[in-house]
């Protein structure tokens, strides 16, 4: 019996084809919501639908292209620190089908300010953790190395939940975008 593995590892990778259908952000876990969309047609028909939206000018959305990746945006007076902004990849499947994948993230400010937060806050954590080693192997008190080390675990949560509450903010900006989105295919 011969069993060629080289074969059993190059078989395409079989892409999950979830059935498209309306998020509900308040269930989700993680921050940065995220679906997947088969589409019968053609990549290159798809992004000249986007290309051609681009020249709308549309007061309320902005869209950006590079390659098959497409960046929709919020501007104008519906802007908010917390609006959100949705990237698409588009990846052909065969001739006539691509396969996309939608991310929605915040503002890449307030992103950069939230990773650095989150750097901070770990980085104090460690440092304490290697004093409160140091404190406890020469015997001294460690108590103030772990209060700061709660308080850095009760940091990191506490961001957790301030950014849950500026994604439920853009809540509804993120259904507006998800319906532009579908609006482009469908044109």
């Amino acid at each position: 019996m011969n069993i060629n593995i080289f074969n059993i590892l190059v078989r395409p990778y079989p892409f999950n084809t979830y059935k498209f259908t309306a998020m509900d952000t308040n269930n989700e876990l993680r921050l940065r919501l995220r679906f997947y969309k088969d589409v019968p047609q053609n990549i290159d028909a798809l992004r000249v639908k986007f290309a051609n939206y681009t020249q709308i000018k549309s007061k309320d959305y902005f869209v950006k292209i590079r390659g098959y990746h497409i960046w929709l945006n919020i501007k104008g007076p519906k802007k908010a620190y917390w609006s959100p902004h949705l990237h698409i990849e588009m990846e052909s499947k065969d001739q006539n089908e691509t396969h996309i994948r939608a991310l929605f993230g915040p503002d890449p400010t307030l992103w950069t300010l939230f990773m650095f937060f989150h750097f901070v806050i770990a980085g104090i954590f460690l440092i304490f953790s290697g004093i409160a080693y140091s404190d406890y192997i020469l015997k001294n008190p460690v108590t103030f190395d772990l209060i700061v080390m709660g308080l850095m675990v009760f940091a990191w949560f506490l961001l957790y939940f301030v950014a849950k509450q500026i994604r439920s903010n853009g809540h509804y900006q993120m259904n507006d975008l998800e319906n532009l989105f579908l609006e482009i295919i469908a044109s």
